[in-house]
């Protein structure tokens, strides 16, 4: 049986919030957050500048001027349990697909990362403490200056998640905040996402705002309690959905950085229930901004929503396996092509691949068209380069790293990539050196 219980609201201290609380389930009484935000200056200005692998496509940030060389700068995040070091810069040739490595940062578990749009500065999730580790450490946000000339990092300082296991990091679309996604493996303190302001110098500030999810599925050891695995701005700006693997719920929020109905404040509708047990993970807008693709790991599928305002209705869900298969399954990132015409997503377990659908520009629904296997084990996160023709999947337990040719007019992957070996590669984000 699904439980619902309240979200809780958690001001950070020193700072003039009230914390309030927000009713999950629609018939119970709701309240309004009522905060007082002290003015921060837009620090990250401009057109977008690098490529978002897994945010909104709305606001999914530009690689910047093409090269005249075709080389851009490729940023990977890993875990550092085993062979990686930490986060790793690359030159990505486009016109080649090779990639030669520049530079490393050693931080712990970069996991998932986010580039400035001035291309200036790099946020990565530090993910702790892990399935095995105390409940008590909470992880970390690395904010590091980037020369994207050169190709090298260097920290600027980390901060607190405010919480257990980020996995996911987005900026508003204004640049004035960061926001993460703490999965939380614990019960307590469970599934949040967190709001940390950005400063002129590219660190970051405590957190502002933690936003707690409470309750479960029915998926025993994965939904026992809330995990919140992303946070995505919508098309306008003016609203965030954060996806609960835990929870079976797309939670909305009003983005309102004026203070006029708190930074962020719950929906009228709340949320948007997914099916019991199906896990939704990570949500991309389509280029047009009127629909919406999610993928739900525990279930293997990928939902099509029409988006209007700040809500979302489901109007298709496909699964990433073929009838008849047999084994383990989880999905996780999706992405489209830079010309939307075709979306991706990757499947794990014992599938262990990417799908290829096809986006019928009329209405946004998908229909799958071809099956890639990722050579290896457990391909999380991925890539596609800002010219369309090469999409690069890291293979998180082969230590493995492939670079498929991609056919822009069929959108399918040409077989016999090329290889690299990087320990542990979970995401990609590429950006312009110029």
């Amino acid at each position: 049986m699904l439980r619902r219980h309240p979200v809780a609201v958690r001001a950070a201290q020193g700072l003039n919030l009230r914390s309030s609380r927000f009713a999950a389930d629609p018939a119970s009484q709701r309240a309004r957050a009522s905060t007082s935000l002290c003015s921060a200056r837009s620090i990250i200005k401009g057109f977008a500048l690098m490529v978002s692998i897994v945010a909104s496509h709305a606001f999914a940030q530009e690689a910047g001027p093409a090269p005249a060389d075709g080389v851009y700068d490729m940023l990977v995040g890993t875990y550092t349990g085993g062979r990686s070091e930490g986060l790793y810069v690359y030159r990505f040739d486009t016109k080649t697909g090779d990639a030669t490595r520049v530079s490393v940062a050693q931080t712990v578990n970069p996991s998932y990362l986010v580039v400035s749009r001035d291309r200036r500065f790099v946020y990565a999730v530090n993910e702790q403490p892990g399935d095995n580790g105390p409940a008590t450490q909470r992880g970390g946000i690395s904010a590091f200056s980037f020369d994207a000339a050169s190709g090298q990092l260097r920290l600027l300082n980390k901060v607190s998640s405010d919480g257990n296991d980020p996995c996911y990091l987005s900026l508003s679309p204004d640049g004035k905040y960061l926001l993460t996604a703490n999965y939380s493996v614990a019960a307590d303190p469970g599934g949040s996402f967190a709001v940390f302001p950005v400063q002129a110098d590219g660190q970051l500030g405590a957190s502002v705002l933690t936003v707690h999810h409470e309750g479960g599925g029915p998926v025993k050891g994965r939904q026992d309690n809330s995990h919140v695995h992303s946070t995505v701005f919508s098309p306008d700006g003016h609203y965030l959905f954060a996806q609960d693997l835990g929870a079976d719920k797309l939670y909305s929020y009003r983005y309102t950085p004026d203070g006029s109905r708190g930074l962020f404040g719950p929906t009228d509708w709340r949320y948007t229930q997914e099916k019991a047990g199906s896990g939704p993970r990570h949500l991309v807008f389509g280029a047009d901004g009127k629909h919406a693709y999610l993928t739900s790991e525990l279930a293997a599928t990928v939902s099509t929503f029409d988006y209007d305002d700040g809500k979302l209705r489901q109007v298709q869900t496909i699964s990433l396996t073929e009838p008849g298969f047999k084994g383990a399954v989880g999905a996780a990132a999706i992405h489209l092509s830079p010309d939307g015409r075709f979306l991706y997503a990757t499947n794990r377990g014992d599938a262990n691949e990417i799908v290829i659908f096809s986006v019928d520009p009329t209405n946004g629904h998908l229909k799958k068209i071809g099956h890639q296997s990722s050579l290896g084990k457990s391909p999380r996160e991925f890539a596609i380069d800002p010219t369309g023709n090469w999409l690069i999947v890291g293979n998180q337990n082969s230590d493995t790293v492939y670079v498929f040719r991609r056919d822009p007019q069929s959108g399918l992957l040409e077989a016999n990539p090329k290889r690299l070996e990087i320990g542990s590669p979970v995401d990609f984000k590429l950006v312009s050196p110029s």
